[in-house]
This record gives C-alpha cells, sequence and structure tokens, in this order.
C-alpha cells in the first residue's frame, strides 16, 4: 500500500477552474503529506498564474508550477481535474491536455474529476461502462457517453473518482488519498 507522504499529484487547470475544486485538493493533499503539482497549459503557465472562478465571478489567481507540455505522466501517481464550466471545456480542446488525461486513465493510476471535469473524461472516452457522478447538468452527458451517472457525493471505478460540486469537496479528497494509498487500479481500456 503506497504512502500518500511519498504521492506526486499533478493538478491540470486553466482559467475558469471552480476556485474552491482546485484550492481545497492542492491544501488537502499536501497536509496529507502529498507533493502536489499545478500544471497549465504553456499559454497560461508563462503568465505564471491561472484565475479561478468563484461561485458567480472571478476568483484568485493560483499559481502554475509547470506547464502541461513539460508533464511526464510517469513522474506521478494522480491526477485531479477541477471542475467549474469554463476550465474543462477550454481544457478539451487542448490535445496535449487530453494526450495526458488519456495516458493517466490508461495506466491505472488515480483519476479524480469534479463538477464540470467529468466532460474530460467523456472527451477521452472514459466514461462508458463507468460508474461516475458530476454535476447535476451535466448528467445527460454522463449517461449519452455510456457512463452509469449517480447522485453521490462521491463515485469511484477503478482509481477514477469523480463528485458533484464543491460541496463534496471532504468527501472526494478522503477518497482520492484512499484511492492512492490502495495502490495502482491495473490498465484500463478506453471507449473507441
Amino acid at each position: 500500500m503506497p504512502d500518500i507522504r511519498q504521492a506526486k499529484i499533478l493538478i491540470l487547470a486553466t482559467d475558469g477552474f471552480e476556485e474552491a475544486e482546485l484550492t481545497v485538493p492542492q491544501a488537502k493533499l499536501a497536509e496529507a503529506g502529498a507533493t502536489v503539482t499545478v500544471a497549465a497549459p504553456q499559454s497560461r503557465q508563462s503568465k505564471g498564474t491561472i484565475r479561478g472562478w468563484d461561485k458567480t465571478d472571478w476568483g484568485k489567481d493560483v499559481a502554475v508550477d509547470t506547464d502541461l507540455e513539460r508533464i511526464d505522466p510517469s513522474a506521478y501517481d494522480s491526477l485531479v481535474l477541477p471542475g467549474g464550466q469554463i476550465n474543462p471545456d477550454k481544457l478539451r480542446l487542448e490535445p496535449k491536455a487530453l494526450a495526458l488525461i488519456k495516458s493517466f486513465v490508461t495506466s491505472g493510476k488515480v483519476v479524480a474529476a469534479i463538477c464540470h471535469a467529468p466532460w474530460l473524461l467523456i472527451e477521452v472516452g472514459a466514461a462508458k461502462g463507468r460508474d461516475l457522478t458530476a454535476f447535476s447538468s451535466i448528467r445527460t452527458d454522463v449517461i449519452n457517453a455510456g457512463g452509469r451517472w449517480h447522485d453521490k457525493a462521491v463515485v469511484t471505478d477503478q482509481g477514477i473518482v469523480t463528485s458533484r460540486n464543491p460541496g463534496d469537496l471532504d468527501a472526494f479528497c478522503a477518497k482520492i488519498i484512499e484511492e492512492i494509498q490502495e495502490g495502482g487500479h491495473g490498465e484500463r481500456q478506453l471507449a473507441a
């Protein structure tokens, strides 16, 4: 069983992430002893920060540690995908972001997506045949992609952790830690 204090966790985001859905996992996973790195597409990383969305308006900026193009997925144990409407919608147009997410999914590493971030799982073909949750407005998207949607605070399927909204962050973070400590989840298949 891997120790969370040895874990290296990557958070992938860009402008428009729901502020709490990045900052709370970042803080809680770091408090548990993990090394947490925030990555963004190169155009955003060059500015050094990405801007959050705080419920109804722009929120705080968060420092970016590295750009997406420099990420070696083998150096990380887990990937966290914050939600918000804007962030995952922008990331699903980034081929390098999608390639990175696919790499984490197929490797069997823990992948955690909250709120609208399951859009990214749908985009890479990781929803089909899986139990997932998400923000209620994308329930139909999950179902149409072949996922089994559940209205629960946190749902896990072979190390893929999903949650609905910022109200679920405690359960989301606890489940990420638990799944990392369980170890690898074996190679996963993606839908064609």
